[in-house]
């Protein structure tokens, strides 16, 4: 999946596939997690954001489930 670099503490690059719902998110410290089902509403939201590590703990982790695919 192609990521697009975000600046952030805590986030490098966040990711999306439209047709399967899919959010790809790799942390600074190289992990890359992909969770599913997530709405494209909420990604363009997470895009568009100016603090992209408080909208992720606030509205993506622990809200949808999630696949590790790189540690």
């Amino acid at each position: 999946m192609n990521r697009t670099r975000v600046t952030s503490s805590s986030l490098a690059s966040i990711g999306y596939r439209i047709g399967e719902r899919t959010l790809e998110v790799e942390f600074t410290q190289g992990a890359v997690y992909q969770y599913l089902d997530v709405p494209e509403p909420v990604f363009e939201a997470f895009m568009a954001t100016e603090s992209k590590g408080s909208f992720f703990n606030e509205e993506i982790k622990n809200h949808y489930a999630f696949r590790r695919v790189r540690r």
